[in-house]
C-alpha cells in the first residue's frame, strides 16, 4: 500500500495522473487495498463498490492513455453519501425501510462526476434519513471521528467527514439541511462547502427538508472543493429549485489573498456561548485576516434570536410530511431518535410553519443588507469540542448543555437563507480540529473558496493528523 499516494489531494493526484506519473488502476487498487483494512476502524463506508471500481479505472485509463483526458476527477477514486442515487445500485439512506432502494438512475451529481471521470469506490455512513447529527446508526453502527476514535464525526455526513479525514476516498459529497456538510467537516478537520441553494442540483437526492436540502463538496483541501463544485454545479432542468445562473471558475481567484476583503462579525449571536477553547482560535485567525488586509467590522442582524425555532420548525415540518406514511404503518422500523422527531414535527400548526417561513423572509432581508456592506461574514462552524460517541450533551466552558441544539445553532441560518456557507479548519485544541465558517452572498462561492484559501495557507493544523490515517 502506496501511504504517500492516499495522502495526496485530488488537485495533487490529478497532475500525476494527467502525466501519467500513476495509472487510475494502481491509485484505485491502492485505494481499496486501504479501505478494506481501515474502515473496520472508521466504519465510514456501507458499501464498499470493488469490482464496479475497477472497472471504471481501466476505462478511464484507457481514455488517458489514448489522449482524452477529461480533467482534474478523472481516473479519482471518490465515494459519495448513501442518500445520493447510483443507476441500478442499492441507497439505503442508511435506514432500515430504504434498506434495499434501488434507483433507475443517477442523481444529477453523480451523473456530472461520472462524466467528469470519477471512479466510485463505494458509498458512506450517514445520520438515518440524514436527520442527526452524531452518526451513530443503530442500523449501520456509529463512525468513528479519525482524530479521536471515541469522538463523534459530526452528521449527517458523518461517514463522508470521516472518509476523506482518514484519507479512504480523495473527496466526497455531503448534504446539508441544518449543517449537515460543515458540522462533520469542523469535527473531521476538512473543508466543507454548502453552495447556494439553487447552485447544485439536488436531483437524486433523498430529501430530507425540501426546502432546506443543499449537496455540496466535502474535500481535503479548498482547492479541491473548488475543483470539485466546478463539476457538480449548473442548471439542472430536472430540479425545480435549481438556478440558472452561470458558473464561473471557481479556481481562478484562489490565491488574491484578503487584503480589503470586508469581514462581518455578529457578536450578538454567533459569538454567543461559544466555548473559550474555540473562541480563542476563531479570533486568532480572525487577527491573521486582519494582519494581511482583511478588513474586520462589526454587523448587526436581529432576526437570527429566532432562527433556531424556525430553523425546527420548518425542517421538522417538512420532514414529518416526507416520512408521513412509513410513520403511520411501520414507526418501529424507524431509529428511536429519527422517530421522535418525525413524532415532534407532526406537532407543528400551519400557523407555526407561516410563521417561521415570515422568520426566513426576514432573515433574508437582513443577510441581504448586511452582506452589501460587507463581504463576508465569520463565524465558529461549532461552539464547542465534539462530544464521545453516545453522549447527549456537549460542554460550553464548563456548562453541560443539548448536543443537537448547539451544533445546529451557527449552520441553520445559511440553510434558511440560502446563502453559501462553508467551514475550513482554523486549528487544533485537545487534539480535535475547530472549523470556521465562512458565510457570503449568493453565488458568491467564489469569495468563499478565496477566503478559506487564505486560511488554509496559514496551516492552521499545524502538522496535526487523525490517529486513523495511513
Amino acid at each position: 500500500m502506496n501511504k504517500e499516494l492516499l495522502e495526496k489531494s485530488v488537485t495533487e493526484l490529478a497532475q500525476l495522473i494527467k502525466s501519467k506519473s500513476v495509472s487510475p488502476v494502481e491509485v484505485t487498487e491502492n485505494m481499496l487495498q486501504y479501505i478494506e483494512s481501515s474502515n473496520p476502524q472508521t466504519n465510514a463506508y456501507v458499501a464498499i463498490t470493488a469490482d464496479s471500481a475497477l472497472k471504471a479505472a481501466k476505462h478511464a485509463e484507457n481514455e488517458i492513455m489514448q489522449g482524452k483526458y477529461k480533467g482534474t476527477f478523472h481516473g479519482v477514486p471518490i465515494a459519495l453519501k448513501d442518500n445520493i442515487y447510483f443507476a441500478n445500485e442499492v441507497t439505503t439512506m442508511c435506514s432500515k425501510i430504504h434498506r434495499d432502494f434501488v434507483s433507475k438512475e443517477d442523481a444529477t451529481v453523480t451523473a456530472r462526476l461520472r462524466e467528469a471521470g470519477a471512479v466510485f469506490t463505494g458509498k458512506l455512513n450517514m445520520h438515518e434519513y440524514a436527520w442527526g447529527i452524531d452518526n451513530n446508526s443503530p442500523h449501520f453502527g456509529a463512525v468513528h471521528n479519525p482524530w479521536n476514535p471515541e469522538k463523534v464525526p459530526g452528521g449527517s455526513s458523518g461517514g463522508s467527514g470521516a472518509a476523506v479525514a482518514s484519507h479512504s476516498t480523495y473527496s466526497s459529497l455531503g448534504t446539508d439541511t441544518a449543517g449537515s456538510i460543515r458540522i462533520p467537516s469542523s469535527a473531521c478537520g476538512i473543508v466543507g462547502l454548502k453552495p447556494t441553494h439553487g447552485r447544485v442540483s439536488k436531483y437524486g437526492v433523498y430529501p430530507l427538508a425540501w426546502t432546506l436540502d443543499h449537496v455540496g463538496p466535502m474535500s481535503k483541501t479548498v482547492a479541491d472543493a473548488a475543483a470539485m463544485l466546478q463539476v457538480i454545479a449548473g442548471f439542472d432542468t430536472k430540479d425545480p429549485t435549481s438556478a440558472p445562473v452561470p458558473v464561473v471558475d471557481y479556481s481562478a481567484s484562489l490565491n488574491e489573498g484578503v487584503k480589503g476583503l470586508r469581514i462581518g462579525i455578529n457578536e450578538a449571536y454567533f459569538f454567543n456561548q461559544v466555548d473559550s477553547r474555540v473562541e480563542r482560535i476563531i479570533r486568532e485567525r480572525l487577527d491573521d485576516l486582519e494582519k494581511q488586509g482583511a478588513i474586520l467590522s462589526t454587523v448587526s442582524i436581529p432576526a437570527l434570536q429566532y432562527a433556531e425555532w424556525a430553523e425546527l420548525a420548518i425542517s421538522l415540518s417538512e420532514a414529518s410530511t416526507i416520512h408521513h406514511e412509513d410513520l403511520l404503518k411501520r414507526p418501529d422500523d424507524f431509529g428511536d431518535d429519527i422517530r421522535f422527531l418525525f413524532e415532534w414535527g407532526e406537532l407543528f400548526s400551519s400557523v407555526d410553519y407561516l410563521q417561521a417561513q415570515q422568520v426566513r423572509r426576514a432573515l433574508k432581508q437582513q443577510f441581504t443588507q448586511v452582506l452589501r456592506e460587507v463581504d463576508v461574514l465569520v463565524a465558529p462552524t461549532l461552539p464547542f469540542l465534539v462530544p464521545n460517541i453516545g453522549d447527549n450533551l456537549v460542554d460550553i466552558n464548563g456548562q453541560k448543555t443539548d448536543f443537537i441544539q448547539n451544533c445546529i445553532r451557527f449552520t441553520g441560518p445559511s440553510n434558511l437563507t440560502g446563502l453559501p456557507a462553508l467551514s475550513v479548519p482554523a486549528g487544533i485544541s485537545e487534539g480535535l480540529p475547530v472549523g470556521l465558517q465562512i458565510i457570503g452572498r449568493a453565488f458568491d462561492e467564489a469569495t468563499l473558496l478565496k477566503a478559506a484559501y487564505a486560511i488554509e495557507a496559514m496551516q492552521p493544523l499545524a502538522g496535526h493528523k487523525p490517529v486513523l490515517a495511513p
